[in-house]
């Protein structure tokens, strides 16, 4: 398994590229812009996913041209689901973001598994930061989106977001057995191990 990164928008979006370098596979974890920077970070591989944490504007606005470029599925929980195609609940009205509307075509829950060639992706729900957020968990990486940062964690100021269900999939993720690479929608990645021994959120826990 191959990982790549970038940071996309604005807002520094991480966005993340997973590459079954046996099949020439990838999945995108997060899509923040349909832009010619997005598809050289694709490059020649044979996007099959797009995997989507949660529906805030800055991870879903590239979705729905990228969709139609390589014509990967969109993955999402059903919480989230109804962001993809409302500019109130993906909060671009707001703060003037970009609304590209777009339908799913794979609805996720907890545990659920998807096959990139031989690269098993589980996923795990993770709602705090919005009701649907979810983790996307391959090998020795998770991919946290807007739930887990380095030394921190993500708002729960939004629509359908939660404090008590943000500490609940922090102590979710914190129980997973050993170590893993983090790699969160922003700011910087991380490891379990560093955040459950410094994060001061994960240590309340």
């Amino acid at each position: 398994m191959k990982i790549k990164s970038a940071s996309f928008g604005a807002m520094d979006n991480n966005c993340y590229l997973i590459v079954d370098e046996k099949t020439n596979k990838s999945a995108l974890v997060d899509c923040t812009e349909y832009s010619e920077k997005m598809m050289k970070f694709i490059g020649d591989t044979k996007l099959e996913y797009i995997l989507l944490t949660h529906g805030h504007c800055d991870h879903i606005a590239g979705a729905m041209g990228i969709k139609e470029k390589y014509n990967a599925k969109i993955v999402i929980s059903s919480a989230d689901e109804p962001m993809l195609h409302s500019s109130r609940l993906s909060l671009a009205v707001f703060i003037g973001g970009e609304q590209n509307n777009v339908d799913a075509d794979i609805i996720v829950g907890d545990e659920d598994l998807l096959s990139l060639g031989d690269i098993n992706i589980k996923v795990m729900a993770t709602p705090g930061h919005t009701k649907g957020s979810v983790c996307y968990i391959c090998e020795n990486a998770v991919f946290s989106g807007d739930t887990l940062f380095y030394c921190s964690c993500g708002r729960t100021d939004f629509p359908s977001g939660s404090v008590e269900e943000m500490m609940s999939s922090l102590k979710k993720l914190s129980n997973l057995d050993g170590d893993y690479n983090v790699y969160p929608g922003h700011s910087e990645h991380t490891t379990l191990d560093f955040e459950r021994k410094n994060n001061p959120y994960m240590k309340r826990l």
